[in-house]
């Protein structure tokens, strides 16, 4: 037995003399037939495409065809990031995925002072139609799946506007808008960037506007892998993600749209973490769950209303710096634990992820792991090939008890608003992370290269890193203040205006016309967030960030 080993603490020996799951579910030897005896087929499992789901909502599920192969790509200009999108199809992905630096989720246009230093780090700057007219540049919009990861209307409100001026059909155009304010209080951004009230508001109008005219579209993509990233556990993750979904929905019916209108065109997005088994279960438990909650709390009728629709990211949280290429084995299994649990779109995170955003090859690595997947190993030539497994049906049936638990308790609070609004959902949160990280301190969890198996610090990266063009900065500046000064002023003041006057009719009225109408004028994201938010009594005092230079206030 090598020294490493013998230091392993008394609490991990102790651990494993009590086995448990990474949320901590205890853990038998093993299964039996006795453990699933009251396991009904019909009922709780069911065949693939069959209700409840658990099985999966297709019959052949990866036969038929398999998942849309994603990776997450942004970063400089709107240019920078065509470059890289345009790689990915060469590469061959299947549907493409932006993410948006933070200044523009935060609804702060790049020239502004304080996003200086943060303009197209992490995510690509996206100010007006014309950052969306440069990022999409060459792609044909009607037949590619564009999966914008967002939480304001703004972003998908460009997306429409360039589209309709290459005279699209909006009907035609396929894709997902995250549309998720509530969780990015928790995982995106200062919660004073998303007003409560406000931010809900502004998700049931792109669900609406979205259900009416773009019926390819998916018109929201509920985050729990940004809330999992967080510490919590895979039960929690299930329950605080459907508590956000069930919020939506919730305010979506009380605009008047009824649930089979817009259900099936909703979508969930999901962690795959490292515990390969409950992972597993949890998307099966997750599937499972959904379908019940549509049937019998929303009375759906429409079994394409009932399917547990989910994209999975890999746990980028799960990936460290240390010995970087062991992350290419940890992508590998949780890549593989999606595809065993029925996932229809999949990003693999890039090994390097923990340095930098990803490199051409270490992007390149994530997508051949995809490809290895579906065309190498026959994960995909047996739908839900762990069905009927003592440990899998078991381990699903606990973490849909839990869940289910966690849910209740939401519900009895007043659902997710309610929750929000008494910090419930910051307490589990901030007790899940410290319960977390004591486990790894103690050495109760064992992170191979961060408390064993560790090597001397590399003086050199073993791997290269992807470096952001250090003109990108100031070159997005200069685009958006030469924006600002060549276009129609007074038409610009005119479509706020209108705006304006159209946020002042009451929560149930949508605003996506005429904030797209406010987008061909040239007028930018924050003078479009600013004029709705003073509407709304939200200015951003202080900094007054996002404040419209075209107020009358």
């Amino acid at each position: 037995m090598s020294a490493e080993i013998e230091k392993l603490t008394e609490a991990y020996l102790e651990r494993v003399k009590r086995p448990m799951t990474w949320s901590g579910i205890p853990l038998k030897e093993m299964y039996k037939p006795e453990d699933i005896k009251d396991l009904d087929y019909p009922k709780y499992l069911g065949d693939a495409g069959e209700y409840p789901y658990t099985r999966g909502i297709y019959s052949n599920m990866y036969r038929g065809r398999f998942w849309t192969t994603r990776e997450v790509c942004g970063f400089g200009t709107p240019a920078d990031t065509n470059k890289w999108l345009k790689f990915q199809m060469g590469e061959g992905v299947g549907g493409l995925n932006v993410i948006f630096d933070l200044p523009s989720e935060m609804g702060v246009d790049s020239d502004h002072p304080l996003a200086a230093t943060d303009v197209g780090l992490g995510g690509v700057a996206l100010c007006s139609i014309k950052d969306m007219d440069e990022l999409t540049e060459g792609i044909p919009l009607d037949k590619v799946s564009f999966s914008l990861i967002s939480a304001d209307p703004i972003t998908l409100a460009s997306y429409v506007a360039v589209a309709q001026n290459r005279e699209v059909n909006i009907a035609k155009l396929m894709g997902t808008i995250q549309n998720e304010p509530l969780h990015s209080r928790y995982c995106a951004a200062d919660p004073a960037c998303y007003p409560l009230d406000l931010s809900y508001k502004l998700a049931v109008d792109i669900i609406e506007y979205c259900t009416r005219y773009m019926p390819r579209w998916v018109t929201g993509n509920v985050n729990l892998y940004n809330l999992r990233e967080t510490g919590i556990t895979a039960a929690q993750e299930i329950a605080f993600g459907f508590a956000f979904a069930m919020a939506h929905i919730d305010g979506t019916l009380k605009r008047g749209l009824k649930i089979d209108e817009f259900a099936k065109r909703r979508a969930f997005y999901c962690s795959a973490h490292i515990d390969f088994f409950e992972e597993i279960a949890k998307l099966r438990a997750a599937r499972r769950m959904w379908a019940k909650i549509m049937k019998d709390k929303y009375h759906a009728q429409d079994p394409e209303s009932w399917k547990f629709r989910f994209a999975v990211h890999t746990a980028g949280c799960s990936l460290i710096y240390q010995q970087p290429l062991n992350n290419i084995i940890r992508v590998a299994y949780e890549a593989l634990a999606a595809v065993l649990a029925g996932a229809q779109s999949l990003h693999a995170c890039s090994f390097d992820e923990p340095i930098a955003l990803p490199t051409e090859e270490s992007q390149r690595l994530a997508v051949r792991t995809q490809q290895i997947l579906a065309y190498e190993t026959g994960v995909g030539n047996v739908v839900d090939p762990l069905g009927g497994s003592y440990f899998v049906e078991s381990l699903t049936n606990k973490i849909e008890e839990e869940a289910s638990k966690i849910l209740e308790e939401i519900e009895k609070m007043g659902g997710a608003l309610e929750a929000i609004k008494t910090q419930w959902f910051d307490r589990q949160i901030d007790a899940a992370s410290l319960r977390y990280q004591k486990e790894i301190d103690s050495g109760e969890r064992i992170i191979v290269g961060v408390n064993a198996f560790t090597v001397p610090p590399e003086k050199e990266r073993p791997v290269g890193a992807h470096r952001v063009p250090p003109e990108s900065a100031q070159l997005q500046i200069g685009n958006v203040e030469k924006l600002k000064s060549t276009r129609d002023q007074n038409k610009v003041r005119l479509v706020l205006e209108k705006l304006r006057q159209d946020s002042g009719k009451g929560e149930n009225f949508n605003l996506m016309p005429a904030i797209i109408e406010a987008l061909k004028a040239y007028a930018t994201r924050s003078e479009i967030l600013g004029t709705i938010r003073e509407v709304y009594g939200y200015p951003y005092d202080p900094l007054e960030l996002v404040k419209s230079p075209f107020s009358t206030h």
